[in-house]
């Protein structure tokens, strides 16, 4: 066989990997938001040789069609001329700019195409994303627009899927996406979340399942091993979303739970192998982590990658 045909093989058998310089946002001096992960998690990957420039696909600005799927016309319009008022830019918690706003649909685009990439290769990733606080017409926790639901929405109106399981397992309830998807059997949405975490006033996904303060690895791990199994029974979808996010451990300053960085890799192995021998692909955004060190973040969310590269590739 050519040389040709082993690098087209190669390249299109191996994990894809959204990722664009913008996702390191300025932002002001002390910020709680570790902006600085999004630089360093690639830059980790690549050092260590879990991934390498290849795997990198850089997103582009999505047409308004996909992002109308899912938010308001009149929310995104107050998005890029920058005419939020006050109280709804303030809930958001990023200082409002005609660059954050680009950074949010370059992140939306890099979840829409990772979804197709999973589609191909079983698996895909979105070093950002995860924006599940980002409800139809208004924005809130560091979420402007809801990437995971837009992916869902390109995949169905494509006819690339009919029925989609979310699996958002970050501390913080997926209020945006239970919102959005509240009237649509189409889309089913499981968030594993802190009890008494923000958000205070909960929506109401179709399975929520609410976690005490301190939940250790062993607690949590098992609520998991018993639920998920069952709801790809249940729900029997032809895609999953995953929204990893690692703020489950007990370092992290807006967690409240009491997880290791080995319980929450043994949370993603379970969650990547459930889809795999499901034969479900799915797609992977990241979601949060605020630990005060953010070596652990970074360790944390590379754990993710490490797992796609050995159980996939």
């Amino acid at each position: 066989m050519s040389l040709l045909f082993y690098y087209y093989y190669f390249w299109f058998s191996m994990l894809k990997i959204a990722y664009h310089p913008i996702y390191k946002h300025p932002l002001p001096e002390g910020h709680r938001f570790p902006m600085l992960k999004y630089e360093l998690l690639p830059e980790q990957l690549r050092y260590e040789g879990t991934c390498t420039e290849a795997n990198f696909f850089e997103p582009e600005v999505p047409e308004d069609t996909h992002i109308l799927q899912v938010h308001s016309a009149s929310y995104l319009n107050d998005l890029k001329q920058l005419t939020l008022d006050k109280s709804a830019a303030r809930k958001i918690g990023f200082p409002l700019s005609e660059t954050l706003v680009k950074r949010e649909v370059v992140i939306a685009d890099g979840t829409i195409k990772a979804s197709k990439f999973a589609l191909e290769h079983g698996i895909a990733m979105n070093i950002a994303g995860g924006t599940h606080h980002a409800y139809t017409s208004h924005g809130e926790a560091f979420c402007l627009l809801n990437d995971q639901a837009i992916g869902a929405r390109y995949l169905q109106r494509s006819g690339l899927a009919k029925k989609i399981l979310i699996v958002d397992l970050d501390v913080h309830q997926g209020n945006g996406t239970a919102e959005i998807f509240r009237n649509d059997d189409s889309v089913f949405t499981f968030s594993m979340h802190g009890k008494s975490n923000y958000p205070f006033k909960k929506e109401t996904s179709n399975l929520d399942i609410a976690l005490e303060n301190d939940t250790t690895d062993d607690t949590y791990l098992n609520l998991l091993y018993d639920t998920l199994p069952k709801l790809f029974l249940e729900v029997q979808p032809d895609f999953v979303y995953y929204l990893s996010g690692v703020d489950v451990i007990a370092s992290d300053k807006l967690g409240k739970l009491g997880m290791t960085v080995n319980g929450c890799k043994a949370r993603d192995q379970f969650v990547l192998e459930t889809c795999k021998k499901n034969h479900v692909p799915v797609m992977c955004s990241m979601g949060g982590g605020y630990s005060p060190d953010i070596k652990i973040i970074v360790e944390a969310h590379a754990n993710t990658y490490r797992l796609a590269q050995e159980l996939y590739f």
